[in-house]
């Protein structure tokens, strides 16, 4: 009886390691996502100035870093599986922190591109496995909300950004850009050296098992049978996975729009400061760490479809209001419907691919969805960035955006019709 009482004792801790990763995996998002890409919004005004950059080059450097994290995505998933995700989080911090660095040190436009790849490499490759070690240690039950809260990240990127960029701008001048890059560059090789110190790959390797999951029945959970490391097919022949990826499209294509010119389009064309432009993004920061909270219980309760129709339609929403009106109204109302479902998509979809796929599986369903989701963030940011010079005003691109997410909401209500 004594043994037995310890072996329960011992699979349900009192504090289950999960959080602790759990907790990891939102560091590992805030510095590969948080700091990578969603640095650049803040820093881009004083950049473009800096480096004397059209509109149309200020988003081809967001397309090359979305291009990076494009052609590392699906490896991403592949090595995870493979090699483990601590190991290929850590290494991909590593690349991203100094590709950030030589952003800062690079003195001429084409040298930028390169450091914006590589950072972008460098995002892949941390938040892919990061984000499907969500599957492995959750199980389904709990993976929604986990996965909202894995997202958070990101939030805890723009809180940190907002106010820090325009510190740093402010005490440095002209050259303030360049020292922002070596400050979150810096930031971001630190989150690596934590998450290679506290990760753990499977909570078997604890002897645990996933939080809120039932005990393992012969070495291996039930999620597990229908996925084993045979069964890719499973994953590229899912019409479901093939049709979420078309929605998973339309999400990057138009979010990465508003969150890259966002800043800008506030201080060069809405007549805010900068300081006052990086308060408001730190204000949406705060609330987008419930974002993935919301959706990931409403999806967990009434399903991932219903989620994602709400997500589509609020967002679409946003980015209309934005780019029709400069008024202060206008663009508090855009900027509360975008932190209320920032980063929504994302968490979905991972709960979505430990759902079909179980947690093995997952870091491949996942890097497959994201590789579409990271194309139409590499077209996005370039084309409003030349909808702008054409136009002179980035408004239409954000209207554009607005159409393609209400498109996704379309496409989300059709979810119902697919079957794997």
């Amino acid at each position: 009886m004594e043994t037995a009482k310890t072996t329960v004792e011992k699979a349900t801790p009192r504090f289950h390691y999960g959080y602790v990763v759990l907790t990891m995996i939102v560091t590992a998002v805030f510095g590969s996502l948080g700091l990578g890409r969603f640095g650049y919004t803040s820093i881009l005004p004083a950049m473009q100035d800096g480096l004397k950059l059209t509109n149309t080059q200020t988003g081809e450097l967001q397309s090359w870093n979305l291009v990076g994290y494009l052609l590392t995505v699906v490896f991403a998933g592949l090595i995870a599986a493979r090699w483990g995700p601590r190991v290929v989080i850590a290494v991909a911090l590593l690349v991203a922190g100094l590709a950030m660095l030589a952003t800062g040190l690079f003195p001429f436009f084409d040298a930028a591109r390169l450091g914006r790849f590589f950072t972008g490499v460098g995002n892949a490759g941390a938040n892919v496995p990061a984000m499907a070690l969500v599957s492995a240690w959750f199980g389904a039950k709990r993976r929604g909300v986990a996965a909202g809260i894995a997202v958070a990240g990101s939030s805890v990127g723009l809180m940190v950004t907002g106010p820090l960029v325009p510190s740093i701008l402010n005490q440095f001048g002209a050259e303030g850009w360049r020292v922002s890059w070596y400050v979150l560059g810096s930031m971001t090789l630190s989150v690596g050296v934590l998450c290679w110190m506290l990760i753990r790959n499977r909570p078997d390797e604890l002897g645990l098992t996933p939080v809120g999951d039932v005990p393992m029945t012969g070495g291996v959970r039930p999620s597990e049978k229908k996925a084993s490391s045979l069964d890719w097919g499973l994953i590229y022949k899912s019409r479901k996975l093939w049709h979420l990826a078309a929605i998973y499209f339309a999400f990057g294509f138009a979010y990465i729009i508003y969150s890259t010119f966002f800043v800008r389009y506030l201080v060069k064309e809405a007549g805010f400061s900068a300081g006052d432009a990086g308060a408001l993004w730190l204000q949406i920061g705060i609330v987008t760490t419930i974002s993935g909270f919301i959706w990931g219980s409403i999806s967990d309760r009434w399903g991932r479809r219903i989620a994602l129709i709400g997500v589509f339609a609020l967002q679409g929403i946003s980015f209309l209001v934005f780019g029709m009106s400069h008024e202060l109204p206008s663009i508090y109302f855009s900027a509360v419907l975008f932190a209320l479902t920032a980063w929504s998509v994302p968490a979905l979809m991972a709960a979505f691919a430990g759902d079909l796929f179980g947690a093995r599986l997952a870091p491949a369903a996942l890097g497959l969805l994201t590789i579409v989701f990271g194309t139409g963030q590499a077209i996005g940011p370039y084309l409003a960035g030349a909808i702008a010079d054409n136009t002179q005003s980035f408004a239409f691109a954000f209207v554009t955006a607005g159409v393609v997410s209400l498109l996704g909401a379309v496409g989300s209500m059709m979810l119902r019709t697919v079957r794997s």
